[in-house]
């Protein structure tokens, strides 16, 4: 069979992620996060998955970290840490022996990075499917009680601070995987797991409108998470404290 040039490619990207994961797990455990002046050497190898500065890379499942706020970012890191998210072996060996403040320090620098998002792309989605992914996001499903994508992560979807994250700017490819793993139980969060409970009351056909709609979004020119969550979210969620 001929080569396929793009496996070659996620190969190669795969070795080269995995290389510089290793180095910064060694480095990471070698010193104490004393000093933050130094702090994006530190972070450097995260770009190599997740791009320059944590805005992302083309590849579809390397979400960006950039501009997050910094209460999820430092959630994610202690799901990996602590077992709760195993999709991506790579990350639970590179944080697995981190302090507390190092992941909190990690997160605090990615979450500080705000930079422009690129235009979002043209994908392959009928309008119906595309209306159906708005309905959801904007209106949820009431008679189902699936509540809004709004009603949680703000109404500009930029997130809401500290710990709700933003859902623009995320590729198609990577909602859909996110969905897969709360479905699967490889992603997890501190009970009661919010999204995995939503995760299980959706169709995997609204699961795909949704990530359609989601992904074709232009991003504001102020992406900044809000600042204040509802006073009563319509699901209890254990990360996000109210």
């Amino acid at each position: 069979m001929p080569s396929n040039p793009l496996s070659h490619y996620r190969l190669f990207q795969f070795g080269a992620c995995l290389a510089l994961l290793v180095l910064f797990a060694m480095t990471a455990r070698a010193q104490a996060p004393t000093r933050s002046d130094d702090i994006a050497k530190r972070v450097a190898p995260c770009m190599t998955c997740h791009g320059k500065e944590g805005r992302a890379t083309n590849d579809g499942y390397y979400p960006r970290i950039a501009g997050k706020p910094a209460g999820y970012l430092y959630n994610q890191l202690i799901n990996f840490r602590d077992g709760r998210r195993q999709q991506y072996p790579l990350m639970v060996y590179m944080v697995q022996n981190l302090s507390d403040d190092y992941l909190k320090e990690m997160a605090t620098f990615f979450a500080d990075q705000h930079l422009p998002y690129p235009p979002p792309p043209t994908i392959d989605a009928t309008p119906a499917i595309l209306d159906r992914g708005r309905q959801l996001v904007m209106n949820g499903d009431p008679a189902r009680k699936v509540p809004a994508c709004i009603a949680c992560h703000g109404e500009a979807l930029t997130g809401v601070a500290p710990a709700m994250p933003g859902l623009l700017g995320l590729p198609r490819d990577y909602i859909n995987s996110q969905f897969g793993a709360w479905r699967e139980g490889t992603r997890r969060a501190l009970a009661p797991d919010c999204m995995a409970e939503i995760t299980r009351q959706l169709r995997p056909d609204e699961i795909s409108a949704v990530s359609a709609w989601l992904s074709t979004r232009a991003v504001p020119a102020d992406a900044a998470p809000a600042r204040s969550l509802p006073a009563k979210l319509p699901v209890a969620c254990g990360s996000v404290p109210q």
